[in-house]
């Protein structure tokens, strides 16, 4: 099984954030350009203090009749955000976010983001290795009944 750092050694290592002092329609802008559905929130110091998703922004902002753009996304972030490292693997951050209800998992390196993963990147991943380990046996079967590689 893959770790994260394989995962990102592919992926990209790109991390988009802000503070959490902008507003909730500004947040909603930028993930709306860049086509994504969290966004992480840092600190000036680029320390890890939130993350923010869709479903947080319709949420929240409807259910509690909050302005898009008086509102800062401080007020409706998830504080206590759940992590992985670089050398944690790909199947226990499955677990992790599918024990916690979440589809985008930061990845940190002492509190600092280094890049996100999602449940479809994991599966992404997974249905790769899993087409190399059914090609590497079919090669292994052919030769074992005489065929040549």
């Amino acid at each position: 099984m893959s770790t994260v750092k394989e995962l990102l050694d592919k992926k990209g290592r790109s991390v988009l954030s802000v503070e959490a002092s902008v507003s909730i329609r500004q947040v909603v802008t930028m993930m709306a350009e860049k086509n994504i559905g969290a966004l992480m929130l840092c600190s000036a110091g680029s320390r890890l203090v939130g993350i923010l998703s869709e479903r947080d922004c319709a949420r929240k902002v409807i259910l509690n009749n909050l302005s898009y753009d008086d509102t800062p996304v401080s007020e409706i972030m998830t504080a206590d955000v759940i992590v992985a490292h670089e050398d944690t693997l790909l199947d226990s951050c499955m677990a992790l976010m599918i024990q916690h209800g979440i589809r985008h998992l930061p990845i940190v390196d002492h509190e600092t983001p280094v890049g996100m993963i999602t449940l479809g990147d994991i599966t992404k991943m997974i249905i790769r290795e899993q087409s190399e380990t059914i090609e590497e046996l079919e090669s292994v079967v052919f030769e074992d009944q005489g065929g040549e590689s």
